[in-house]
């Protein structure tokens, strides 16, 4: 068996430590949505007087924005295990994870964060040399900044929350550009989609978070449920998922081309939520894979999966 010198530890554990703790599956929080930005912006409504892609266009580049999606949310990931290492080191909950536990090596980590930023920048200038569209490779590094900085904001601001809220709803944006960068300017639906992207995500987060508020006071970061209290969070949390409901209705309501299939995912995604908020609220963090991973999970998935069918039949 090949070995790392260093300590003997089998390569092939760093592997699957790393991959364990990467965590691709959630790609499925923002990937639906940057999809169904794709189709939105690939097939623009007549009365823009954008022009609609082609239909190799379109598939050349969905398979360069999903392969670009999880290569982003990948190196996100794995910036912010190693940004939050030694603090997960000291929280009983995450003391599991690998680069915490030395499972896997800090080295490692770094030189596959580098590895699948450069493959991210890479990807994103698969738009420019194959269709003439310069703007993904531009906004590739500012980016990629910004959702691999997530893990610094917690100690400084309560809003870290946002920040990871605008991380995930730079995937609408982002993938309308790399289908059709004219659409963009012309599709208000689009920034509406961007905003509910932001305000679900940063909403969960704060529920998320609810698991950790005694450690964040003890290591004095500023996550909303450590500064303001598990009610005071909770509330915040619901206020955001209000808001993000509302400006999907908006999105429904503005874009001539979603329909009754669209807005009963909006119906579902209200009711869920609600299960989300009463899960929470009856269980505590008790039931944490169901209120962060699956309802959320299908919440992305259904209006995903909703929109396209509205706009392409």
């Amino acid at each position: 068996m090949v070995v790392a010198a260093a300590d003997k530890t089998p390569i092939g554990s760093y592997h699957l430590a790393m991959l364990a703790d990467i965590k691709i599956a959630h790609s499925v929080f923002a990937l639906p949505f940057a999809l169904l930005a794709a189709v939105m912006a690939a097939w623009p409504p007549e009365e823009s007087g954008v022009a609609a892609v082609s239909n190799d266009v379109f598939v050349g580049a969905i398979v360069l924005i999903v392969v670009a999606m999880v290569t982003a949310r990948t190196a996100a990931m794995l910036s912010n295990r190693i940004l939050d290492r030694a603090i997960d080191a000291r929280n009983p909950r995450t003391t599991s994870r690998p680069l915490a536990s030395g499972a896997a090596s800090l080295s490692n980590y770094v030189f596959v964060l580098a590895a699948v930023s450069v493959l991210f920048v890479g990807i994103t200038s698969g738009f420019w040399f194959l269709y003439g569209n310069p703007y993904p490779v531009i906004l590739a590094v500012p980016v990629l900044a910004w959702i691999c900085s997530y893990g610094l904001l917690k100690r400084f601001t309560s809003w870290c929350h946002v920040w990871l809220g605008i991380s995930l709803a730079i995937s609408v944006p982002a993938a309308a550009v790399a289908i059709n960068p004219d659409a963009v300017l012309v599709e208000p639906s689009l920034w509406l989609l961007a905003g509910m992207v932001l305000c679900w995500v940063a909403g969960f987060d704060m529920i998320y978070a609810l698991q950790d508020v005694t450690v964040d006071r003890a290591e004095g970061l500023h996550s909303m449920p450590s500064r303001l209290g598990v009610s005071g969070a909770l509330w915040l949390s619901c206020v955001l998922h209000v808001v993000a409901v509302t400006l999907l209705t908006l999105v429904w309501w503005m874009d001539p081309r979603l329909g009754w299939v669209f807005l009963i995912g909006v119906v579902a995604v209200t009711a869920l939520l609600v299960v989300e908020h009463a899960t929470v609220h009856k269980w505590g963090t008790s039931r944490m894979a169901l209120t962060f991973f699956t309802l959320n999970g299908v919440v992305s998935c259904l209006l995903g999966i909703t929109g396209i069918v509205d706009i392409l039949v």
